[in-house]
């Protein structure tokens, strides 16, 4: 039997990723908008600043889209090519991340569980139907629907205030130190970070604490959970 009263999952490189490139949504959006390409998806990363809004991220890629063709000396239509990035994104065209449904299904064997995502319902409920998962969680909280999101403290007290169980028992699984070890340490949950291949750097961290848990392979959460030795107890 599981330590943990509940298990709560991220989503987004997570449990899924996008099956789109990068290559395939930036060189849409300029075929969209009928405007000659210039730079590169990642000219477009490095020029966005800081997190999109969750509703209406228009405005806030056409900045960046307008940095990107500064830096290249040309003039765009920022607004047309924003929207064409939206036009080209398909939220439903996502895939599981490798051993994400074997540990999806050990947490539901082990008790309650939870998906907490920053996005909002209108981009993140299509991929869960995509995935034929919709109807797998306990309780669902999509943050970028909320006042506040990861790593603020609030949408994990959402999640467990409908689930009933207490931050110190619940196990909050991400890839995100940022906002979901951090998020999930602020909230009082016990974190699982999906690390892949990155290893943990204490001095690049931001002060963030090491996860209790570190998975290489999402599929290594099972062995976490049945450890109930190695992990923390339920008050």
């Amino acid at each position: 039997m599981s330590v943990f009263d509940a298990v709560l999952f991220d989503l987004d490189n997570t449990l899924c990723r996008g099956d789109q490139s990068a290559e395939t949504i930036y060189f849409g959006a300029f075929e969209w908008a009928d405007v000659d390409p210039v730079g590169s998806p990642s000219d477009l990363w490095g020029a966005l600043d800081g997190d999109p809004p969750p509703h209406d991220p228009t405005d806030y890629l056409a900045d960046g889209f307008e940095r990107v063709a500064a830096t290249h000396g040309v003039a765009v239509d920022a607004g047309r090519l924003a929207e064409g990035f939206l036009a080209t994104v398909d939220y439903r065209a996502v895939s599981f991340v490798p051993g994400a449904e074997r540990a999806l299904d050990a947490a539901r064997e082990h008790g309650p569980v939870g998906l907490l995502t920053n996005g909002p319902s209108s981009r993140q409920a299509v991929k869960l139907e995509a995935l034929g998962i919709e109807g797998a969680f306990d309780v669902v909280v999509y943050a970028g629907d909320l006042s506040r999101r990861k790593p603020f403290p609030e949408p994990f007290e959402a999640a467990l205030g409908t689930l009933g169980v207490q931050p110190g028992a619940a196990l909050y699984v991400g890839d995100s130190v940022e906002y979901d070890v951090a998020g999930a340490h602020r909230a009082g949950l016990h974190a699982a970070w999906f690390a892949g291949e990155t290893e943990w750097d204490a001095e690049t961290r931001g002060g963030v604490e090491r996860p209790a848990y570190v998975l290489e392979r999402m599929d290594d959460l099972p062995d976490v959970l049945d450890d109930a030795g190695a992990g923390p107890t339920s008050p």
